[in-house]
């Protein structure tokens, strides 16, 4: 949901600098370099420290953090006691979301902090609170394994009426310890449960032979419990280890309260987690090319890419596990329970940098320190692909875009628009007559980028308007593409949106509908981010060339349509709707409590499309064939049945949770089987792409490229999609006829 503009200037970074060495009124100051942001003469990097000096460092970094947020986000909410008291009520939910940790008494303790953050932020205190919360949050943890051990000890009775509230905002935390226990107990019980449930229902389908088929349902409720304690020992373990829980990610989730309060999308990155959003962001990273996968707390190997370090090292196969991480120099971390979020992020480095695993066999169990230097490694899942849909009459093009990527670090590194221009002129040179772009579940990205796709649909013309926070409005046009000049594409276009379509996915969709370009198919609407945000790096390059503080990521600006309304809370309403089981999830910008309003500017002026076909009346037709159509209906009738029974008790009995389960299970089931078409759709690959589909030397990649042609031909929602843009060109071709 990332959309970029221009770094901060240099002549505002020494305003700031200016400002923060003259505040003498601060116990504890900023400090800013000019070419990069940061806030210490000594480091607040990685440290374990719980000492004083670690805090004041890190405090320094908060204070230049919070000048920076208001002096130059694009809305900022007062520092105040108000403020403080989200913070204080935010970052305890962030360390104990279901209130199964903190008690009472340990909130009332806390509560000295709750009008003090702000002074905190401000320098004015010392920082006390988070590392308060945060002692006596591992303090309760380390009570927690003795006490879910011992409930889980005992058989649970499914047979007695029992029910289990889930989580829910109306939730207290425990009175005391016994009423933790109760709680626990309670929350045990549930979990239990469903693995109980599963492995009754595995039984059931298992052979006569299956040792499982043999288990009685006691020794099936002892299984159960075992599973769900495994569950809680590696969550805990790998949440909270000394790395993963280290004192720069305690400081990190109580910045991000701080940031997320302002808005949902300004965001503080800690030196890894910046590396890791620019690489995620670019579209490629530096590793040892291998997918990796996480089963049983252990990260293991799933496949080798071909021609990638690992490939090359020949001491690493599909099946080994990786124990251990280092550069050869430090101690090695133990990889024993990470999440592989966090095993990928230590794995992944610099350009050229050394990486040395120790890897245990999945040959013969030996374990072997294996170097590597990192290199780059792309991500073609992630990259513009497209193919050809023949619906008998017509050749539709079918152009998938996960994510508006761009490689800000690299002036010749991917770029979306470049890819899409590639992708139109390849389905062009195969004369399609339509064709549909997907932007289902694109989270947005790179605003220069989004701009000149639009270009590539429409005349020249403004793409987007944007205001920051000064009233200062400007129009981005959409004819700034150097090498793809012009319209590349004038034909029937369908975008294909969902509630995970967000910012630069909204901004093209919203130009597409403003010029009336394109019919806009999906949801009710898109997710409905509408605010800009810029990058900054905290400090100087470190030797891995990660800025050495971090950096912020802050929202500075909002976009407008080019009609004037704001995408923002409201995103941008389908043409045609087609209902989908992510409706009920309430995922969106609105749901947010913390995000920016919806508001409205004047229009721009620009020139809509004139499109050849009868836009009413297709529009007309796709709405009574959706209506018609048994998977759609049913999805409709799934979805008003979890918004009623959102967060309703739960029964524990386990007659009543089957039976309940059951039902449940064969609405989902006939919805998720019913979205799979089972006439799949005639789809083809482009002839220049049948050696990367069909004759790709990394087996692996041809795999992901063919499993995404199948997920294509059988997506209902393309079907539906299709029979929108063959009703296009068959209404353009009657327009044109009776014209004539």
């Amino acid at each position: 949901m990332f959309i970029f503009v221009s770094f901060l200037k240099i002549e505002m970074v020494q305003k700031i600098f200016s400002f923060m060495t003259s505040r003498k009124a601060l116990p504890v100051y900023a400090m800013l370099i000019i070419g990069g942001i940061f806030c210490l003469s000594a480091s607040c990097k990685g440290s374990n420290n719980n000492n004083n000096d670690t805090l004041t460092k890190q405090q320094q970094l908060l204070v230049g953090i919070g000048y920076i947020i208001e002096q130059q986000h694009y809305a900022p909410k007062p520092i105040d006691d108000a403020f403080s008291q989200k913070i204080f009520d935010s970052f305890l939910s962030q360390l104990d979301g279901e209130k199964d940790i903190f008690l009472q008494s340990d909130i009332k303790e806390l509560s000295q902090y709750r009008n003090s953050i702000d002074d905190e932020i401000h320098g004015q205190t010392a920082m006390k609170f988070y590392p308060a919360a945060v002692d006596i949050f591992k303090k309760r943890i380390a009570v927690l394994k003795p006490l879910y051990t011992k409930i889980l000890s005992q058989p649970f009775n499914f047979s007695k009426p029992d029910m289990y509230q889930p989580i829910g905002d109306s939730l207290d935390y425990p009175a005391d310890a016994a009423a933790d226990t109760v709680a626990w107990q309670q929350r045990l019980k549930y979990r239990t449960l469903v693995a109980y449930n599963d492995l009754i229902a595995q039984k059931a389908k298992a052979k006569a032979g299956d040792s499982l088929s043999k288990k009685s349902n006691a020794a099936l409720e002892k299984e159960a419990r075992n599973s769900v304690e495994s569950y809680y020992n590696r969550y805990f373990e790998s949440k909270f280890n000394a790395t993963t829980f280290s004192r720069t990610a305690q400081f990190s989730m109580f910045v991000n309260t701080i940031t997320h309060e302002m808005d949902p999308h300004s965001d503080y990155f800690a030196p890894v987690d910046q590396r890791a959003f620019n690489e995620d962001m670019s579209n490629s990273f530096y590793g040892i090319g291998a997918q990796l996968q996480e089963k049983d707390g252990q990260i293991k190997i799933e496949s080798v890419i071909v021609g990638g370090a690992a490939w090359k090292s020949k001491k690493i196969a599909a099946g080994d596990i990786i124990l251990k991480v280092g550069d050869g120099k430090s101690p090695q971390i133990d990889l024993s329970g990470y999440a592989i979020t966090d095993a990928i992020k230590l794995i992944r480095g610099a350009k050229d940098s050394k990486v040395v695993l120790t890897m245990k066999k999945a040959s013969d169990g030996s374990i072997e320190d294996v170097s590597m230097i990192r290199e780059k490694v792309n991500l073609d899942q992630a990259a513009a692909k497209s193919v050809i849909i023949n619906d008998g009459k017509n050749k539709i093009g079918y152009l998938n875009l996960p994510e508006f990527y761009a490689n800000f670090q690299d002036p010749k590194g991917a770029r979306c628009a470049a890819d899409v221009a590639k992708e139109l002129q390849k389905l062009k040179a195969e004369n399609i007559n339509g064709l549909i772009i997907d932007l289902r579940f694109n989270p947005g990205g790179s605003l220069s980028d989004v701009n000149k796709m639009i270009g590539y649909f429409v005349n020249a013309g403004p793409a987007v308007q944007v205001r920051n926070r000064n009233n200062q409005q400007q129009e981005l046009m959409d004819n700034d593409d150097a090498d793809y000049k012009g319209v590349l594409y004038t034909g029937p276009l369908v975008v294909m949106v969902n509630e995970f379509s967000a910012s630069a996915s909204e901004i093209f969709a919203a130009a597409m509908q403003d010029y009336n370009r394109a019919i806009i198919v999906g949801s009710t609407s898109t997710y409905g981010k509408g605010t800009v945000q810029t990058q900054l790096p905290l400090g100087k390059p470190n030797e891995n060339g990660e800025p050495e503080y971090g950096g912020l990521k802050l929202t500075v600006e909002k976009f407008y349509r080019i009609n004037g309304g704001s995408t923002q809370m409201k995103g941008v309403s389908s043409d045609i709707v087609m209902p989908d089981l992510l409706e009920s999830f309430n995922n969106r910008e609105k749901d947010n409590p913390s995000a920016l309003p919806w508001d409205k500017i004047a229009a721009a002026k620009y020139t809509a499309w004139n499109p050849t076909y009868n836009k009413e009346t297709i529009i007309k037709d796709a709405v009574t064939r959706i209506n018609e159509n048994p998977v759609f209906k049913s999805i409709a009738k799934t979805n008003a049945w979890m918004s009623k029974n959102e967060n309703k008790p739960i029964d524990l009995s386990i007659d009543k949770y089957r039976a309940n389960q059951d039902s449940i299970q064969k609405m989902f089931n006939k919805d998720d089987n019913g979205a799979v078409l089972k006439t799949p759709l005639s789809v083809n690959v482009l002839k220049v792409d049948y050696d990367k589909y069909y004759k790709n030397p990394d087996k692996t990649k041809q795999g992901w490229y063919q499993d995404f042609l199948k997920s294509v031909s059988k997506d209902v929602y393309i079907e539906e999609s299709t029979k929108i843009v063959s009703d296009m060109i068959d209404s353009g071709k009657q327009q044109t006829a009776a014209a004539k």
